[in-house]
């Protein structure tokens, strides 16, 4: 589920992923394709920057911003615009 929506969803400048979980709050972010992601990818494991912290990442890249996170924790993925994202907020 995961890869496939890496794949073939392509998010826009403005708009973020929400990420459903089985036991917790959703997340908006994003997913982060770094040096480490087939790795990470081959474990079902994925680097998310959370959106409170996307405009720090976006100006230095760095990866102190994202966090691991278990993919079979996931039930959903979608990808959302900035006035949805505020709507909820």
């Amino acid at each position: 589920m995961i890869t496939k929506f890496c794949e073939t969803q392509k998010v826009a400048t403005g708009n973020c992923v929400r990420i459903d979980f089985k036991k917790r709050n959703p997340m908006f972010g994003f997913l982060v394709q770094a040096g480490d992601y087939e790795d990470l990818k081959s474990k079902n494991f994925w680097r998310i920057v959370i959106h409170s912290n996307m405009q720090n990442w976006q100006k230095n890249g760095d990866m102190d911003m994202a966090k691991i996170y278990n993919g079979s924790e996931f039930t959903k993925l979608s990808v959302i615009g900035l006035k949805e994202l505020l709507s909820i907020a």
